[in-house]
C-alpha cells in the first residue's frame, strides 16, 4: 500500500493540543460573557440552500461561496453567521420571544486566497439582539459595552472601541447633495487607515465623481478628533441643517452616555468619524475594536445596528444590532506576535494520577475521587518504568502527578509531586484535592499579555 503524504489545506488551521488548550480557553471566556448578557446559544447548519445565503450577497460573496451539487439540491457552506440567523429568525419569528439575544461562535467558509492571518475556514464569534418592529438605543450601547467586558476577560486593557453612527455620515453627504453616492463614498472613506487621506482623496475624486471641494468637507469632517465631548460637540455645529444628520447624533450621544453608565471607562471608547463599515445593510451605529499596542492588526471586533435583518425571507420588520470576532484570525495574529501567555496551563488533565503497584484498583478510587472535587484527572495505566512515566507527564505538560505506591496506601495517602517547581508533598486524597486546586487558582493567569 503506498503511502500518503499526510497535509492540512492552506487556509485552515489546525493546532497541537497546546494551543488548542488556549484557542478553548478564548471561547470559553466569550460564551461565559455572553451568557452573563443573557444572550442564547445558537447553532445552525454548515451546510444551507445555496438561495438561502446568497439572497442578500451575490456579486463578490457569490464568488467566495464554497457551492455544489448534491442530487438536484444546490447546495453551499455558510460563508458568515448574520445571513443563517437571518433565516432562523424569520423560520422560527412565532416561537420567539423577542427582543431575541443570541450568540453563535462556529466555523464559517470563504473560498478567497488564503493568506498569512486569512483563513477558509475561520472561527466567527458572533452576537446579535433582533427586535420585533422596534429596538431600543440601549441595546446598541449595551453591545460595545459587552466587547469590553470580553476584552477585559482576555487579559487586555489597551484596546478601544470606535463608535459612529451611519445617520450622521448619510445625513453629511445629504447636505453636500450628495446622497446618491454615499455608498460608495462610505466604502471608500472606511479605507481610510488602510491607505491614508491622500489615497482616499483621489478615490473619491476619480471614481466616485466628487469635485474637489466635496472631497476636501469630507475629508475634513472626517478628521474631526478629541475627547467624546469635544467630538460630539463640534458635531453639534451641523445640527439643524438635516433631519437624518440629527437623529444620528441624538443616538450617539445617547450611545456614549449609556456606555459610561454600563461602566465602560472613556479610555476604551471613542467617537470615530472614520468609521463607516463598507456593508451597506448597517443603519445606526458601528463599531470596530483595535489594539491600541498593534494598529496593524487592524480591526479585532466590529459591527453595528441594522433595520431590516430578515427582509428577504419574511415580510416583517426585525432590527437588530450586533457585532462579529474572526477569532481565528485574532488568535492567529496574537500567537504570531507573541502575545499569548505561554504561563497558562495548557494541558489536558490538572493532575496525572501514576499508579506505582500492580493492583490498579487503589489509582482507580484515588482518580474517582479527585474528579469528584472538579479536577480534571488522568489515570495513567500503561505497564512502564516509573521514568518513562514522568517522561509522559512532561510531555503532557500536566501541572501535578499524584503517585500511589504500596506506602502511601498502606497510609492511606498519596504523593503530590509539583512538576513545574518539583516539590512533592505526602496528602490525604481530600487534601491533595484542596491543595492541587489552589495551586491552579494561584496560576491562572491572562490568556493575553500585554507588552
Amino acid at each position: 500500500m503506498d503511502i500518503i503524504k499526510p497535509r492540512t489545506l492552506s487556509g485552515f488551521m489546525e493546532l497541537l493540543p497546546a494551543k488548542q488548550a488556549r484557542f478553548e480557553r478564548m471561547m470559553e471566556i466569550l460564551r461565559n460573557t455572553y451568557a452573563s448578557y443573557g444572550f442564547a446559544p445558537l447553532d445552525t447548519p454548515v451546510i444551507e440552500d445555496a438561495q438561502i445565503l446568497l439572497a442578500k450577497g451575490g456579486g463578490e460573496t457569490e464568488k467566495q461561496i464554497y457551492r455544489f451539487q448534491k442530487g438536484d439540491s444546490d447546495l453551499a457552506l455558510r460563508f458568515d453567521l448574520t445571513v443563517p440567523l437571518a433565516k432562523y429568525v424569520a423560520l422560527h419569528c412565532n416561537d420567539l420571544a423577542f427582543p431575541f439575544r443570541r450568540y453563535q461562535i462556529s466555523k464559517v467558509y470563504r473560498g478567497e486566497r488564503a493568506q498569512r492571518g486569512r483563513f477558509r475556514e475561520f472561527y466567527q464569534a458572533d452576537i446579535d439582539i433582533i427586535g420585533d418592529g422596534k429596538l431600543d438605543i440601549i441595546n446598541e450601547a449595551e453591545i460595545p459595552a459587552i466587547i469590553y467586558k470580553v476584552f477585559r476577560g482576555f487579559g487586555l486593557s489597551r484596546f478601544q472601541i470606535r463608535v459612529n453612527n451611519r445617520k450622521i455620515l448619510s445625513g453629511f453627504y445629504a447636505m453636500l447633495e450628495l446622497s446618491d453616492k454615499s455608498g460608495d463614498i462610505m466604502r471608500t472613506v472606511d479605507k481610510l487607515d488602510k491607505i491614508g487621506a491622500e489615497k482616499v482623496r483621489g478615490i473619491l475624486i476619480a471614481d466616485c465623481g466628487l469635485t474637489e471641494t466635496q472631497a476636501d468637507e469630507i475629508l475634513k469632517f472626517i478628521a474631526i478628533t478629541g475627547s467624546n465631548d469635544e467630538v460630539l460637540s463640534a458635531l453639534e455645529g451641523y445640527a439643524g441643517r438635516n433631519e437624518l444628520f440629527d437623529q444620528g447624533l441624538v443616538e450617539l450621544k445617547a450611545v456614549c452616555s449609556n456606555l459610561a453608565a454600563f461602566g465602560v471607562p472613556e479610555a476604551n471608547f471613542a467617537v470615530d468619524l472614520t468609521i463607516a463599515r463598507g456593508l451597506d445593510y448597517y443603519t445606526g451605529t458601528v463599531y470596530e475594536t483595535t489594539l491600541l499596542d498593534h494598529p496593524e492588526i487592524g480591526s479585532v471586533c466590529s459591527g453595528g445596528r441594522y433595520d431590516n435583518l430578515a427582509g428577504y425571507y419574511i415580510d416583517k420588520q426585525l432590527p437588530g444590532v450586533g457585532i462579529s470576532i474572526g477569532l481565528t484570525r485574532l488568535f492567529y495574529v496574537l500567537d504570531e506576535q507573541g502575545l499569548l501567555n505561554p504561563e497558562l496551563p495548557s494541558a489536558p488533565a490538572d493532575a496525572l494520577v501514576l499508579p506505582m503497584t500492580a493492583e490498579p484498583g487503589p489509582a482507580i478510587a484515588l482518580a474517582e475521587t479527585l474528579r469528584s472535587t472538579g479536577l480534571r484527572v488522568q489515570l495513567y495505566s500503561e505497564q512502564k518504568k516509573f521514568k518513562q512515566k514522568m517522561a509522559y507527564a512532561d510531555k503532557l505538560a500536566v501541572p501535578f502527578a499524584v503517585l500511589l505506591g504500596e506506602d502511601e496506601i498502606a497510609e492511606g495517602m498519596c504523593s503530590v509531586k509539583n512538576m513545574v517547581t518539583g516539590q512533592q508533598v505526602k496528602l490525604s486524597p481530600a487534601d491533595a484535592a484542596v491543595y492541587i486546586r489552589q495551586a491552579l487558582e494561584a496560576n491562572n493567569g491572562p490568556i493575553i499579555l500585554e507588552k
